[in-house]
């Protein structure tokens, strides 16, 4: 029999996650001990409150029916979330679909409103799911650039004439992944009138929204005026309330778009696990003191690794929030050789900045997900391995 994949399978490369992570366990077979700041996996548990209320609604005979587009008690949550953090006004039954997890959100979500020849504006670099979403739609995508001159965040001035007239999306990421650019009013305005004037649907990506250290936290998308007219927000439980095993996400925001997406979700999947969605609700019903802890944790662990990569002579990209470090190191090497030297070497797991798009060559992605002694031995490790030859 001669099994063979679609052509569409060539546009799925083989993830280098996966050699990461088989190369690291085959050192630390060897022996090596090792510091892992590869995956945004969060290290801290859940809320034990949180683990609580799951463990108990497990048990119930009367939990494992099928819940389909999800239960009102979980969209009445994101509307309280929204209304409390942002002072947006979200109608719980049209303006609000339930995903199993942001990745299946964000993969899924051009499928129902882009055709083979639209355009979808992206990143680069940027989420890796983001190109599998357009990939799988048959869209092609336009990457803008992040660069250091324009606080990595992409320029729609930028943007051929030609381009913004094909295309059907914008996908936005603040903060970001793997850079962790920060929101503004000013900005997301201009994203506004940039989606009103070539009839371009937004999808802003809000994984990290909980993740900011300095000030007020980063805008919601939809809390600037004209956003719920041209698009949607996704945001996951996964980060901001280590819930990520669970795959429970959200998109809010245009009920027309809503309402598509909720008609083709219809056709994949019957819902998620109900005491997970309980739990989910919980999370975000108490929010500000389960958050403002995470928020305290991560705000020290980025100082000691932005700091000390900074005292190495590493050009970190500045941030106030977010789940990551983006940083040049400073010597010439290929990002994906020196990414699994520095695992050879010293132990230290990080992901070359090509994973994410051609712009992230000579960077690499760390994750604040070690405690703040694992943080600072990282930090001594590089040390012993990084030259200070300019780039």
């Amino acid at each position: 029999m001669n099994i063979q994949p679609s052509k569409r399978m060539a546009l799925f490369a083989p993830s280098i996650f996966s050699d990461l992570k088989s190369f690291a366990l085959a050192q630390q077979a060897k022996g090596m001990d090792l510091i892992d700041l590869s995956l945004g996996s969060p290290d801290i548990p859940p809320h034990e409150d949180i683990r609580k209320l799951l463990s108990k609604e497990s048990a119930l005979a009367t939990s494992y029916g099928y819940t389909l587009t999800g239960t009102m008690r979980f969209y009445t949550a994101v509307a309280d979330y929204y209304k409390r953090r942002s002072h947006v006004q979200l109608n719980p039954e049209t303006e609000i679909i339930q995903t199993m997890g942001s990745q299946e959100g964000l993969v899924h979500l051009p499928m129902a409103f882009c055709d083979p020849g639209d355009i979808i504006l992206t990143t680069n670099p940027a989420y890796v799911a983001y190109d599998t979403g357009i990939h799988t739609s048959g869209a092609t995508p336009y990457y803008m650039p992040l660069t250091k001159e324009n606080g990595y965040l992409p320029n729609l001035d930028d943007v051929p004439e030609a381009i913004a007239q094909q295309a059907k999306l914008l996908i936005l990421n603040l903060p970001g992944n793997p850079v962790p650019a920060m929101p503004s009013v000013t900005y997301f305005e201009k994203a506004i009138a940039f989606a009103k004037k070539y009839n371009v649907m937004i999808l802003h990506d809000a994984a990290y929204s909980e993740f900011y250290f300095t000030g007020d936290a980063p805008l919601s998308f939809l809390q600037v005026p004209g956003a719920m007219d041209v698009g949607v927000e996704i945001n996951s439980l996964s980060k901001s309330f280590s819930l990520a095993g669970t795959r429970i996400a959200y998109i809010a925001g245009n009920k027309e778009m809503i309402n598509i997406i909720r008609g083709f979700k219809s056709n994949l999947d019957f819902g998620i696990f109900e005491p997970i969605q309980n739990a989910a609700a919980y999370a975000l019903d108490h929010a500000e003191p389960i958050t403002e802890n995470l928020r305290e944790i991560f705000s020290k662990r980025h100082h000691i690794l932005t700091e000390g990569l900074t005292q190495l002579g590493w050009d970190v990209a500045p941030s106030q929030g977010g789940m990551f470090v983006w940083a040049k190191y400073p010597n010439d090497k290929d990002c994906t050789d020196f990414s699994f030297e520095l695992i050879e070497k010293i132990g230290v797991v990080t992901v070359p900045g090509t994973v994410f798009g051609t712009a992230g060559a000579g960077y690499l992605r760390l994750a604040l997900v070690q405690d703040e002694t694992r943080l600072q031995e990282a930090v001594s490790r590089l040390a012993t391995i990084t030259t200070h030859t300019t780039v």
